[in-house]
């Protein structure tokens, strides 16, 4: 329980931007979400399309330190070596 009125207010702004980070954080999810169903999919070209937004996506994060600036990196990594690691999709 806050004891001062700048203690009320940090309260008030630290819930608003957890609410903000969380939206953030749940589109990141969805991202890899679709980007490893492509790849299990066996479509590799829009496997590739999705690994560059949610690329992006991580590295902004990664900027407004929603989330470690290694993290965004090691997960670009990961996801990088399942994508060149994946079989074409047979035509």
């Amino acid at each position: 329980m806050p004891n001062t009125k700048s203690a009320e207010r940090r309260v008030r702004n630290s819930a608003r931007k957890h609410m903000q980070n969380q939206g953030v954080k749940s589109r990141l999810h969805t991202l890899q979400r679709n980007y490893t169903e492509l790849l299990g999919a066996g479509k590799k070209d829009d496997a590739a399309k999705a690994l560059r937004v949610l690329t992006s996506a991580l590295d902004k994060a990664a900027k407004r330190r929603i989330i470690h600036r290694s993290r965004a990196n090691r997960t670009k990594s990961r996801l990088s070596l399942r994508l060149h690691a994946a079989k074409p999709a047979a035509a």
